[in-house]
């Protein structure tokens, strides 16, 4: 029998409801034992349950549990059922050790591949994102426990990250930063969404009102609670008027106070603080409906950690060194074969179960090999010659060189950005000594986010981006490099050449407490794409050591209505000897619109696995937000009739198949008419234009440049004319026209504004 949540909040006093509202301690909610409300207990992290001895308390350790490859790499494996899974996974630990909360997934967009958290985030393309954290929270939530999808909103860097203002156009915050929310919040039901530190156009996350209601809860339809992201609160009240209903953490008596007293003096309405309380009542009895199972299989766990980082792994350069073949001796180099680099710094920072070691998976892979191992490059940013000398002896007397490297331990991680795209000196010195040394060398990078290779990357034949892998990473990672398997992993972010050529390289951090995202709609391969720059590794690039050829696509309607759904269909064959997967990648590119929009942008995605030989069907659904952008005039998403072109491929540049479709919008929206409304806007609009055409017959012909002459005959004044008036201001142009000698211009336009009115 589920509670009457409405008798239980009419049974509450004023203090108890504020107490619900903060939370009790460092991870938990209060409970009102005489009213039988539990409490909620919450946890990090995203890629693993980050769950400490004392789950009321911030101080102490971590208990073991399984640390999964971080967002970045999980991502690259393009495969939903995957993250579902890995999902299902983390509900199942939560469940293990009494957790009714994880906090996670992290959607945030990776706007500047220098935001130290990139790790945690799932891409710079807000469908794959929102896509991949649905899947995610779903898995979750299906063994009974809440997601928290963060941050709420506009969260893209860590300097000044607890007050900085980001500042950016409505278009690009509903397009590009709220998008992956979006999509989350609709289809998978996160039960709590949290907000971030940060401020948006100049009010903090956690008291905007147009993040937290108007959008979040009124017009997506939100059913859970907004928490706080711990510390994010400045003004309790007003965050609550705000749509802010838990701050984390607890307790804060004086909080309590403050609500007790705007409740009091009537500053704050009692309804408001009884609907966050209602909100985290609805949960707190929804995380104690499905019995917690006590335990977990920690051997399953681990081997589903490896399987993510087998798809998620990523073949970047390939000169044909990989697979491994014949190789009777290779040179180890770089301390992470020893001590894997498996997952970023912070709050998300989780105690394996179990790791597997690179040098260890590499003996067991290939026992026929023999393996040296020197450490190559010291644990901090120091420069040691002697080192380089030793990883250039051992790599000489091998067939192959394997480099492993990976930024110092903290130089990814929450709190802080990166300061360059660089490796450290000693390994781009160690990299060039190696390679010619060795000519047969591969770089292993193990990294959260890009970069820079183009100091390098022409010494070596072959690069792969192993990502933060999680504790299972080195087995697969081992399994790719001797051809045991077959790597599938696609980037889900652009590699640029050099920090230079970044999107957001000239706002970037910001100054004054202020940071302009200028670029706007324009990151990542939207930029590149825009500006025909080229890129070190393309948005959904990824080698295979097949081969894959893609049909022709089938579209199941050649025109449609925007509010249809289009099926598109297309076969992919594996024509090489080995089996393998493909993350079939779909992007919509306008062929006209009325606002400026990308080139392309991704729609749709599907992952195929294949045998030798096989054909199977790639089935992409599109529905109408995959032709529509937000128009801010109109405060909705408009499709522009016309023709879309479809493009298939294997990455952002790598297209294999296109198609035309023509979409045509079921509702018919124009621009509200107001003083400063041009001729076009005038015409454009159904009741204005039989009002304009009507005055502009009375209007004398000489008046008005005619369009009746041919270009050659008319005078350069008349073409002048012609190309500006339809884009000046009506009011404008009747002053110029002078159609009435008792009535001013403005007169004349307000009384034809009236009449569109009527």
């Amino acid at each position: 029998m589920k509670p009457d949540l409405e008798q239980i909040i009419k049974a509450m006093t004023l203090e108890e409801k504020a107490a619900l509202s903060i939370g009790a301690d460092f991870w938990s909610t209060t409970p009102i034992e005489r009213l039988g409300v539990p409490e909620v207990i919450c946890s990090d992290g995203p890629h693993g349950v980050r769950r400490m001895t004392d789950p009321h308390s911030s101080e102490g350790k971590s208990l073991p549990a399984t640390a999964f490859p971080t967002a970045s790499c999980a991502a690259s494996t393009w495969n939903q059922d995957l993250i579902e899974r890995e999902g299902e996974a983390l509900g199942e630990e939560c469940n293990a050790f009494g957790i009714d909360v994880l906090l996670g997934p992290g959607v945030c967009m990776k706007r500047s591949p220098l935001c130290g958290r990139n790790f945690e985030y799932f891409s710079e393309d807000p469908f794959l994102a929102g896509k991949l954290a649905a899947s995610w929270i779903k898995g979750l939530q299906r063994k009974g426990t809440g997601a928290s999808i963060k941050h709420y909103a506009v969260n893209n860097q860590e300097f000044h990250r607890m007050f900085v203002d980001a500042q950016l156009d409505e278009r690009t915050l509903r397009e590009i930063y709220l998008t992956a929310f979006e999509i989350a919040v609709k289809e998978a039901h996160p039960w709590t969404v949290m907000c971030s530190y940060n401020r948006v156009n100049g009010a903090y996350a956690s008291e905007n009102h147009k993040l937290l209601t108007e959008i979040l809860k009124d017009e997506w339809g939100f059913e859970g609670f907004v928490v706080s992201d711990w510390g994010a609160v400045h003004d309790r009240v007003a965050a609550l008027k705000a749509g802010l209903d838990l701050e984390m953490p607890g307790s804060q008596p004086a909080r309590m106070r403050e609500i007790v007293a705007a409740v009091k003096d009537g500053s704050l309405d009692e309804a408001v603080l009884d609907e966050a309380v209602r909100r985290i009542l609805r949960i707190a009895f929804k995380s104690k409906e499905k019995r917690k199972n006590k335990s977990y299989s920690q051997v399953e766990h681990h081997a589903l950690a490896r399987e993510i980082a087998s798809e998620g792994i990523v073949l970047l350069k390939n000169a044909g060194i990989l697979p491994f073949k014949g190789v009777k001796s290779v040179a180890v180099i770089g301390r992470t074969a020893l001590k894997p680099f498996f997952e970023g710094g912070g709050s998300s920072n989780v105690k394996p179960s179990e790791i597997d070691i690179p040098m260890d998976a590499l003996e067991e892979v290939a026992p026929q090999v023999s393996f040296t191992q020197v450490q190559g490059y010291p644990e901090n940013r120091e420069e040691q010659p002697n080192l380089i000398k030793e990883a250039v002896a051992a790599a000489k007397a091998a067939d192959v060189a394997l480099l492993m490297l990976a930024l110092p331990q903290w130089d990814e991680s929450e709190g802080y950005d990166r300061p360059d795209l660089n490796l450290t000196a000693h390994q781009i010195s160690l990299i060039k000594a190696v390679a010619k040394a060795q000519p047969k060398t591969v770089v292993v990078i193990n990294s959260g986010a890009p970069m820079a290779m183009c100091d390098w990357i022409d010494a070596v034949p072959a690069v792969l981006q192993a990502g933060m892998f999680g504790q299972g990473g080195a087995s697969p990672l081992a399994d790719i490099l001797f051809g045991r398997l077959n790597p599938s992993g696609k980037l889900a972010e652009t590699y640029p050449i050099k920090l230079e050529d970044t999107p957001a390289f000239l706002n970037w951090p910001g100054e004054n407490g202020v940071v302009r995202y200028g670029e706007g709609l324009f990151i990542g391969y939207r930029y590149y794409d825009a500006k025909k720059m080229p890129v070190q590794f393309p948005f959904g690039h990824g080698l295979s050591y097949t081969t894959f050829v893609y049909g022709e696509p089938k579209l199941s309607k050649q025109s449609m209505k925007a509010d249809d759904t289009l099926t598109v269909s297309i076969d992919v064959t594996n024509t090489g000897k080995m089996a393998g997967k493909e993350a079939v990648q779909l992007y919509v590119h306008p062929l006209q619109s009325k606002l400026a929009r990308p080139v392309k942008e991704l729609k749709g995605f599907a992952k195929l696995s294949l045998e030798p030989g096989e054909t199977k069907t790639a089935e992409i659904k599109l529905s109408r937000r995959a032709f529509a952008y937000y128009h801010p005039a109109h405060k909705d998403w408009v499709v522009d009739d016309g023709k879309f072109e479809l493009l298939i491929g294997a990455s952002s540049v790598d297209i294999r198949a296109r198609a035309e479709v023509t979409v045509v919008e079921n509702k018919k929206l124009s621009l509200p008419l107001h003083k400063e409304s041009t001729l076009r806007d005038w015409y454009a609009n159904p009741k204005g234009k039989p009002i304009i055409e009507a005055f502009m017959a009375k209007v004398a012909a000489t008046q008005l440049p005619t369009e009746a002459k041919p270009e050659s005959e008319r005078e350069p004044i008349e073409i002048f004319m012609n190309l500006m008036i339809p884009d000046m201001p009506l009011r404008d142009v009747l002053q110029f026209m002078k159609p009435d000698p008792k009535h001013s211009a403005q007169e004349v336009l307000e009384g034809m504004l009236a009449r569109v009115k009527k």
